[in-house]
């Protein structure tokens, strides 16, 4: 038997996280936030440049996984961001064969000042809301993401 209420939840759960990777997705807000961090980097590296510095060390086919992208393009891509000294590639202990991204230290300056422009934006969100509110959103959405990437496993 089918718990209505828990289907209903659902729906409007899928209907917010469809709202919030819209959102994300969007290209105008990756060149707002890079604007408000006062960086120079194309826009097509900066996601990229971010999940690196969030998950690396990190090879190229997970990367493009993670990303919905092609192999290819991100390979491309993360040479790109080696050139311009932001990441560095590095072997896998585990696996000899594979070249992973890791952060370089101007990759990490950089993606920290991204990090203080998302705050300055987020305390606009969040401004009308408690902070136990936001606590709690930070605290559920770690317990979410976990469950969710678990499932993958």
């Amino acid at each position: 038997m089918q718990d209505t209420h828990i289907s209903t939840d659902l729906k409007s759960l899928h209907l917010s996280m469809l709202g919030i990777v819209s959102v994300m997705n969007r290209p105008a807000n990756d060149l707002r936030l890079i604007k408000e961090a006062g960086i120079t980097l194309d826009p097509a590296l900066f996601r990229l440049l971010v999940v690196i510095e969030r998950v690396g060390p990190i090879g190229v086919v997970e990367l493009a996984d993670r990303l919905g992208r092609d192999y290819t393009t991100i390979s491309r891509q993360v040479a790109k961001l080696v050139a311009k000294e932001l990441v560095t590639r590095q072997g896998n202990p585990a696996d000899r064969r594979m070249r992973e991204a890791v952060i370089a230290p101007k990759g990490k300056a950089m993606t920290d000042r991204l990090d203080a422009a998302r705050a300055r934006i987020a305390a606009g969100i969040f401004a009308t809301w408690q902070p136990q509110d936001v606590k709690d959103l930070v605290r559920l959405m770690a317990k979410f993401s976990a469950a969710l990437e678990a499932t993958e496993q």
